[in-house]
Order: structure tokens, then sequence, then C-alpha cells
């Protein structure tokens, strides 16, 4: 099988490279690049010293359950880019990965195009991490930790449509309850996320399961990127400081009865 997957360069990113080439006998990685330092440089996110504690705890997260940045796998071919420059690409320059079986999209920045109608057209698989339609736009699990709705935390993986985030879905990635750190469960959403995933597509599986439009009157929040602030940032953080973010059941904690052939890990 060969497999095509539009990513970043982040920990959590190269993982799923790494678990993309285990099941494939070709793998394709276009991988956008930001900084490895949120927080500490001025980039997606803003330098700031509450930016750069809040990213802390998330690299700390993400380091306990992905490992470090690092280099990937030799059996990956790999094209990296600066975030942003993925549509700005000629068909031409991405010829050799264009034919792959199967298509993911994680991380990458908003396809537009002739890319994205190639991958609506191929069926492309995108890991939207939010649950959907409740949860869309940027930062979804952080938003909805922020909302007092940790039963809201998890993944969605769906068709890639023309819209952001809003293809058809197949199925939903969660991560089970566990009273701990926040930060840590709202990464090991990703984790379940990627193992589903790779093993839908390496069964082949995934690509029998029935597609589901979004309910658009479901969605709960819609989140920017321009809202994610030093001030909501601060305000979480201090909460988190007070025993404030909890990740077991609230009294409203239970899960959408829109769940779509949940898995949980």
């Amino acid at each position: 099988m060969k497999i095509t997957v539009f990513t970043s360069n982040q920990a959590r990113h190269l993982a799923l490279v790494e678990r993309l080439c285990a099941i494939s006998d070709q793998c394709f990685a276009v991988m956008e690049c930001n900084t490895v330092y949120p927080g500490r440089r001025q980039d997606f996110f803003n330098k700031s010293p509450v930016m750069e504690r809040y990213f802390g705890h998330v690299i700390h997260a993400e380091q306990t359950l992905f490992g470090d940045v690092g280099f990937i796998t030799p059996e990956a071919r790999t094209m990296a880019i600066r975030m942003g420059d993925l549509n700005l690409l000629r068909q031409e320059d991405l010829a050799p990965c264009l034919d792959a079986d199967a298509f993911v999209v994680f991380g990458a920045s908003f396809i537009k195009g002739w890319l994205c109608d190639h991958l609506v057209e191929r069926g492309a698989f995108n890991i939207h991490m939010g649950l959907s339609p409740y949860y869309r736009g940027s930062s979804c699990n952080f938003w909805a930790m922020y909302d007092d709705r940790p039963h809201m935390v998890g993944a969605t993986i769906h068709r890639l449509s023309s819209g952001l985030d809003s293809g058809p879905m197949l199925f939903h990635a969660l991560p089970r309850y566990d009273g701990g750190d926040p930060f840590l469960y709202t990464m090991r959403a990703v984790v379940v996320a990627q193992d589903a995933l790779s093993a839908r597509i390496a069964d082949r599986s995934i690509f029998d399961l029935p597609a589901v439009p979004q309910d658009r009157s479901a969605q709960m929040r819609y989140s920017r990127n321009a809202e994610f602030t030093d001030e909501v940032a601060q305000a979480f953080l201090d909460r988190m400081d007070t025993g404030q973010v909890v990740t077991a059941p609230t009294g409203e904690s239970t899960y959408p009865v829109g769940l779509l052939s949940p898995v949980f890990g």
C-alpha cells in the first residue's frame, strides 16, 4: 500500500509518519513546518511568558507520549516546506505522491485549490482534533476543557472536504477519563486517533466505513486562533493551579449521543 500524509513537524506529527510507514510499502510525507518552541518563538502562536508556560505543559505531554522531535525513519520520503506554502505547490512538485492508495491530513494548513480537489476526489482522511460537529476550528480540545467539558475532548476522523473540518465523518476517538493532568489527557486524544486510524487503514476497514454528514446545528463552539490570547491561557492556567480543571466526569459529563463508532483509549 502507498500512503501520502500531509502534516507538520511536531513530535506528534512525526509519530504519525512513523505509524503510516510501518503499515505501508511506500510512504510520502509533506511536512509544513512551524517552530518547535511555541511560546518561546513568535510563530503561529504568540511569544510571551504566559504562552511559554502554557506550551511548556503541552510539550511535556507531547514528549511523554510521543518522545522528542528527531529524525524519522529513512523509509519515509519527505518534503519539508514552510507552513502555508502547501497551496503554492504545483502538481508536478507533488506528482510522485499523488497516486497513493490512502491520503491522510493531520496538522497541515487549510488545503485549497487543485490539491484540495484532488484529495477530495481520492477520499482523503482528515484527523480533526476536536469532536465534530460540536467543536470546530482551532485548538478545539483546549476550548472543550476551558468550557468545563472534558467529555467533549477527542478527535474526529472524517473525509476531507473543501470546507474547514466539515467533511462527512467516519468515526470519533476519545481518551478515557483519568482524573489526571489535563495536558496529558488532551494529548492522549491524539494517540487514540492515530492508533485507530492507522489500524483501520492497515486492515482496509476504513474504506468500507459509511461517511455521515455533519449536523451543523449541533455546533457548540467555532474557535479561531485569534481567540487564544494570553488572557485566556492565563485564566486556564490559574484554574488548573487551583484544581478547577478536571479530567473526570462532572455534573454535565455525559458523552454526546451523536458519537460515531467511538474508539476509546
